[in-house]
């Protein structure tokens, strides 16, 4: 398994770097002006321990000016800042396959929002950075939305952050084809047998309802320590599952339609327990509060140290392609996880 290297103790502005500091918004870095993806391959080659320092600094770089126009100059810029791809497990949102682990970011609907989540943390290795790059820019909104996740948890009630910490979060799961993802795409396996296989070696409960449904449990930590920085960060798809943060109307239909069992998406406190629709809201209100955005411009790519920061999506108007690459896996256990994963909740 892959980790971060340790990045040198560079200060971008002291490199030469342009680059900006304003609240409300990432750091962005404007790069010199680049006619080619050569140039562009061999600047960011030049500078990636400062973007990198930074990155563990920021959590998330906007790296602006540069000519990124289509997949392929965007997996050249990936390889010029990443070391190791990463791949797309337990799949959740539909996403288009452009190759070369180049993919869109999501092909969900224009008008929904993406809540602020950190990329796969219910799997037991997950990305460690993750690179956005914007070939066409929306009209209106469509900024990829980051929040430091250090601050995240800082902010959290103590008690609630003292609940997590001990027993973690649980996720339940419902593969079909009525709602959510079907089962055969979630875990790229066209026989039950590839699917629980899966499951098995990687601490996930699960049932078959019927021959096409399946419902999966796992019990991960709420909160992890950086590998490389040490700080401890709340890292989790928590907020973003529960059903309380769905669209009230949503969660009508789907609760009316499936059952509160049956939803495509759960979470509870790591014993089973669900929150309070308060503590729920508390959650989601820390997430807005540290959540900044920049909007997209074409050939802008933004960097994301996925522990360090969760990622989202506003709505938009008019065309919007946002490529991203995911890369340097990096180990759950490598991360002094405060609860073991588990296939059943906490104390049970």
């Amino acid at each position: 398994m892959t980790t971060f290297a340790q990045s040198p103790a560079t200060d971008i502005a002291a490199a030469g770097i342009a680059v900006t500091r304003e609240p409300g918004r990432p750091v962005v870095v404007r790069t010199p002006d680049l006619a080619t993806v050569e140039e562009a391959v061999a600047w960011l080659s030049d500078h990636r321990p400062a973007i990198r320092a930074e990155l563990h600094r920021s959590g998330a770089v906007m790296l602006r000016g540069l000519p990124v126009t289509d997949a392929e100059s965007f997996a050249a810029a990936r390889d010029a800042l990443i070391a190791v791809r990463a791949g797309y497990k337990e799949k959740a949102t539909p996403r288009t396959d452009f190759g070369e682990g180049v993919f869109s970011s999501t092909d969900l609907p224009a008008a929904q929002p993406i809540r602020l989540h950190n990329e796969n943390s219910y799997t037991l290795d997950f990305p460690g950075v993750l690179l956005f790059g914007c070939v066409t820019a929306p009209e209106t909104g469509g900024a990829t939305t980051v929040g430091d996740m250090r601050r995240a948890l800082a902010l959290l009630p103590e008690d609630l952050a003292a609940r997590f910490a001990e027993a973690g979060w649980l996720l339940v799961r419902n593969y079909s084809d009525l709602a959510g993802m079907p089962w055969r795409k979630a875990f790229s396996a066209e026989e039950p047998a590839g699917a629980e296989a899966y499951c098995d070696a990687n601490a996930i409960g699960y049932e078959w309802l019927d021959e096409d449904t399946l419902r999966t449990r796992q019990r991960r930590s709420a909160i992890i320590t950086h590998p490389v920085t040490g700080e401890r960060t709340w890292f989790n798809h928590f907020a973003f599952w529960n059903a309380r943060s769905l669209d009230e109307d949503v969660r009508e239909v789907l609760t009316e339609t499936f059952g509160e069992e049956g939803l495509p998406f759960n979470t509870y406190l790591g014993d089973g327990s669900p929150l309070t629709d308060a503590e729920v809201d508390a959650i989601n209100d820390v997430y807005r509060a540290v959540t900044v955005r920049e909007s997209w411009q074409a050939g802008d790519l933004m960097l994301v140290d996925n522990i360090l920061c969760a990622h989202g999506r506003e709505s938009f108007t008019g065309d919007r392609k946002i490529l991203v690459a995911m890369g340097e896996p990096v180990a759950l256990s490598d991360c002094s996880p405060t609860t073991a994963p588990s296939t059943t909740p906490y104390g049970k």
